[in-house]
């Protein structure tokens, strides 16, 4: 994921309320939210500066120590922040994400940071579910093998339910304009290039799903 002096207005829309996007540089340790990574955390846009320790004052009690050490990996190692963690809004409210990440480059290729999503997994399925099965159902039928394969996937790296990875799917189907089926099609080539699922690093998946929109076009 390049990032060539990037703007806080740089942010694509995530058309959902439940996905927000942010940057992490690793020099000088600064971060940038987007609007919805801001209200998940019970904050107006623009009302708080992130900071690391902003960032751990809300996670989980016992993630922190967690989400602390990845922090600390991605700094000293160049690496992605991914994570599935818990976090506690400023009303009280707990929150469980799946930060889906990838590392951000400069333009001579060296490691700026890391960059992503945060996907809020609170709320389940049936609650949001007309209106992403409206947005998916065209394709359903036709396309279940492929849909059911790359959900299997998805479950299997991030150890969620199946609810979870139909959403994960039609939120990146939308947000790259890609045709679901498409999606899960190309993804699962790639997994199996990769020889299984169980053999991919959580990054390396990470890594998979933020970018396969970019390969099918390449192809197309």
């Amino acid at each position: 994921m390049r990032q060539d002096n990037p703007s806080p207005g740089d942010y694509p829309g995530t058309g959902a309320s439940d996905v927000g996007a942010f940057r992490f540089w690793f020099v000088g340790q600064r971060w940038e939210w987007s609007d919805e990574v801001a209200r998940m955390h019970g904050y107006e846009p623009g009302a708080v500066v992130p900071t690391t320790e902003l960032l751990l004052s809300h996670k989980h009690p016992e993630d922190r120590a967690h989400v602390e050490e990845l922090l600390d990996r991605a700094l000293h190692f160049g690496g992605s922040f991914s994570s599935s963690h818990r976090f506690i809004d400023t009303a009280g409210q707990e929150h469980k994400v799946l930060v889906v990440a990838d590392r951000m480059l400069n333009a001579d290729g060296t490691v700026a940071g890391t960059a992503g999503y945060y996907i809020d997994l609170t709320h389940t399925l049936a609650e949001t579910r007309q209106e992403t099965l409206s947005a998916a159902l065209p394709e359903l039928f036709e396309a279940r093998a492929e849909i059911e394969q790359a959900k299997g996937a998805l479950m299997a790296v991030y150890q969620i339910n199946a609810e979870q990875a139909f959403r994960i799917l039609v939120w990146r189907s939308q947000e790259t304009n890609t045709k679901l089926r498409t999606l899960a099609g190309q993804l699962m080539s790639e997994v199996a290039a990769s020889a299984y699922v169980d053999s991919i690093s959580r990054s390396q998946f990470d890594h998979l799903l933020l970018t396969v929109h970019e390969r099918i076009a390449e192809q197309s």
